[in-house]
């Protein structure tokens, strides 16, 4: 399992600087790190700095605002079915890697759900969980395909500053993730993502396939449901964290972030499931593409 991380790393700092690292937090080593960069991560893809992503961030959001949508303005929609349906189902089969990966690195081998953090070692489950985070950060720039196809088949209307922003703000924050903390109980939601979106990128990928397929989409209506019960997890199991004692989580400043970011989109999908679902009202349109955005529901909500 460990291969690819010497055909993407070369040889790996954490190979010489082997017993520097912190182990766990079961007394296996020095949980006082400080703001040091994991040297086991240096050589990998993207990581030795924070530019090559950003300009790979700044180019997706200038194509998919400006020079995509004015290079279409005078063209066909491209159809894009096939490459979208096999594009839908290869993240899912990536998500159900990186699920298995995720367990089996921490959250269904040793974890304890409550003060778990990172494993700086050189043990091969600290490298596999270090790798899978950088593969989960890596799926983030692959999953900007999402607004090309968009732009592509001239659905501008679906690119909110919502979605750009999630798009864009994933991989800028989980590129210091990797870099600073790749383990530990900031990477639950990110295994919690990985499962909404194989339940999510199987439905656009047989919503894809045509009307024949409709009827294995009875689920729909549940879609919003999974996403709240995502973010009320994530809340939770980070915010207990505020209420430990002597948890020595090496970065707090990224459970905050994770907790916000959270609470923040649970406090919109609750609005959006209140209106639409219990009230029964269709919602203004700013809400709408703020509410939905994340789903990528192919039909407007009713």
């Amino acid at each position: 399992m460990l291969d690819p991380i010497r055909l993407w790393a070369g040889p790996r700092h954490s190979e010489r600087t082997e017993g520097r690292g912190i182990k766990s937090h079961e007394g296996r080593g020095n949980n006082h790190r400080g703001a040091k960069a994991d040297p086991r991560v240096e050589d990998w893809l993207l990581m030795s700095s924070p530019f090559p992503q950003t300009m790979i961030i700044l180019s997706y959001v200038y194509f998919v605002t400006t020079l995509g949508p004015r290079l279409m303005e005078n063209r066909k929609p491209f159809d894009l079915k096939q490459p979208m349906i096999i594009y839908n189902f290869s993240i899912v089969a990536f998500s159900l890697y990186m699920i298995y990966e995720f367990l089996m690195s921490g959250w269904a081998n040793g974890y304890s759900y409550r003060c778990d953090i990172v494993d700086y070692s050189s043990s091969p489950q600290a490298l596999r969980m270090a790798w899978t985070c950088w593969l989960y950060y890596f799926s983030k720039f692959i999953e900007m395909l999402d607004t090309i196809f968009f732009v592509l088949r001239k659905k501008n209307s679906q690119v909110t500053f919502l979605h750009v922003y999630h798009h864009s703000i994933m991989p800028f924050t989980w590129w210091f993730g990797v870099k600073f903390a790749a383990g530990g109980l900031g990477t639950f939601h990110a295994l919690l993502n990985c499962c909404v979106h194989v339940i999510m990128y199987t439905y656009y990928a047989l919503s894809a396939m045509g009307p024949a397929y409709q009827k294995y989409l009875w689920w729909k209506k549940y879609m919003t449901t999974i996403q709240l019960v995502q973010f009320l997890m994530v809340t939770i199991h980070i915010g207990q964290f505020f209420f430990m004692k002597d948890c020595p989580y090496q970065f707090p400043v990224f459970l905050y972030i994770i907790w916000l970011y959270g609470l923040i989109f649970l406090v919109l999908f609750l609005n959006f499931y209140y209106h639409a679902y219990t009230r029964g009202k269709r919602l203004p349109k700013v809400l709408q593409n703020g509410a939905c955005f994340l789903n990528r529901a192919p039909k407007k909500i009713e």
